[in-house]
């Protein structure tokens, strides 16, 4: 099926105004051209009544009950029916007689046919009658006082000429009124418009952008004066910005999280290929040297290697797990007495460090619901990151809340460059520092263990003062 209206949306929006221009001007043309008509009928009724009542009162009409003479050239005759156009017909006893009166003012009479088919056809109401030969007339009959009949009637030329008049102006003036709204409709229409080609142009632009790879800056902006709230193209050109912002930020996302696995697998390889180093350096000793002590020493070292190895093999599949949104159990947790057990194995793993706990002034045990096991992960990794990295002295204390705990040491706190990524994986304070301090991935776990159970871990760090807060939902 073809199409109607034209794909542009200019073509279409002018089509649709130059409809309405010329359905509007029809309209009114048509009522305008009724109306005109009506009123000019109206008039011409009132002649015709007019001419009715002369010819009923003309000179020896009804004498007798005949006819009079059809009109020569006495001046009563054309006093009375010299009217030009004038159609008179009158039925008598006597006879019936009928005649037109031409624009020179000659008189035709009419024949018997004619006059039958009249008095037929016309009553006391001013009726329309097509008279052979001599065109259409509004005719109008009455009575006279003796008894017989008159017709008489006015041609309607005057009025079909006025009409087809009217009717020929108001098509040339709608023609010219729709040649006037096509054009200046097609002007308003692009420059209303306009704002919107802006915007494409825009689109078009970013579209033209390499986003497929690489870190994209996407920089095109539908320019300010065209993200008016209060326009239509306004609202376009906001909603473009704000889509183009989001694919930005997006982008920027997607990169950072290309990065973050790179990386990952770069640290992941790297602390996997230092104990596999050593394992495969120690088992060529034993082999080669061959004595019971060397061989000793040797699986002693790779037995602890490979436990490093299980140990990061283990971290890395919990993440995946977790990042997979693997559920973990959901049970109630007695958090009051998972914390004290924790901080009574930190004080016998580092005696030298002071270990303090805070419990609610209520005596009331804290309850929360989440996987027991992977809680007791989250506070096991912070105490043992507060041993690790502070020294010999430090007070660490654990303060346990309605909805979760706080860790708090006043050791030398996190590099200030570290804070904001301290929850990335194979984030470490010293790069340089031995491996036994640890990949990197306590905190990452932390995080992620503490998301998958829907709360949320923040840090705040200064030399003398560090807390990492630890949130959860509350058993109800």
């Amino acid at each position: 099926m073809p199409r109607l209206l034209p794909r542009s949306l200019t073509s279409r929006l002018v089509v649709t105004a130059v409809a309405l221009v010329a359905v509007v001007s029809l309209l009114i043309g048509a009522v305008t051209t009724l109306g005109m008509r009506a009123w000019l009928m109206d008039r011409l009724d009132n002649d015709v009544r007019g001419a009715v009542s002369r010819t009923a009162g003309g000179p020896g009409v009804g004498v007798g009950n005949r006819p009079p003479a059809i009109p020569g050239g006495d001046d009563g005759g054309r006093r009375f029916f010299g009217q030009p156009g004038l159609l008179s017909v009158f039925y008598t006893d006597a006879g019936d007689v009928g005649f037109v009166v031409s624009e020179r003012g000659e008189f035709t009479s009419l024949d018997d046919a004619t006059i039958d088919a009249l008095r037929s056809a016309v009553d006391d109401h001013a009726e329309t009658i097509e008279v052979p030969g001599h065109g259409t007339y509004r005719v109008m009959a009455a009575r006279t006082d003796t008894g017989g009949e008159v017709l008489a009637g006015l041609p309607t030329d005057d009025v079909d000429e006025a009409t087809l008049s009217l009717v020929r102006w108001e098509v040339a003036l709608a023609l010219l009124g729709i040649l006037a709204a096509a054009l200046a409709g097609t002007a308003v229409v692009r420059r209303q418009l306009r704002p919107l080609t802006e915007v494409a142009a825009t689109a078009h632009a970013v579209a033209e952008l390499p986003l497929d790879e690489g870190e994209i800056g996407v920089t095109e902006r539908v320019p300010a004066h065209l993200t008016d709230p209060r326009t239509e193209a306004g609202q376009v050109g906001l909603a473009l910005n704000q889509l183009l912002a989001h694919v930005e930020s997006s982008l920027s996302a997607r990169h950072r999280s290309e990065q973050q696995v790179r990386q990952f697998v770069a640290d992941a390889s790297h602390e996997l290929r230092t104990p596999l180093t050593t394992i495969a350096g120690y088992t060529e000793l034993a082999r080669r040297q061959g004595d019971a002590d060397t061989a000793a020493v040797a699986l002693a070292k790779v037995q602890e290697e490979a436990g490093r190895m299980t140990a990061l093999v283990e971290d890395l599949l919990l993440l995946a797990r977790l990042d997979a949104g693997r559920p973990l159990e959901a049970e109630p947790v007695d958090l009051t007495r998972l914390l004290l057990e924790a901080v009574d194995d930190a004080r016998v793993v580092a005696p030298d460090h002071r270990w303090q706990i805070v419990l609610p002034d209520d005596g009331e045990p804290i309850e929360v619901t989440g996987d027991r096991h992977r809680l007791h992960q989250v506070v096991t990794n912070l105490l043992g990151n507060a041993r690790k990295y502070t020294p010999a002295g430090t007070v660490v204390t654990v303060t346990a809340r309605p909805d979760g705990f706080d860790v708090h040491d006043d050791g030398p706190g996190f590099p200030a460059d570290l804070v904001g990524t301290a929850f990335e994986r194979f984030t470490r304070g010293d790069a340089s520092r031995h491996r036994s301090d640890g990949v990197g991935l306590g905190l990452a776990l932390v995080q992620a263990i503490v998301a998958a159970h829907g709360g949320h871990v923040t840090l705040a760090s200064v030399p003398g003062d560090t807390v990492v807060r630890v949130r959860l939902t509350a058993s109800s």
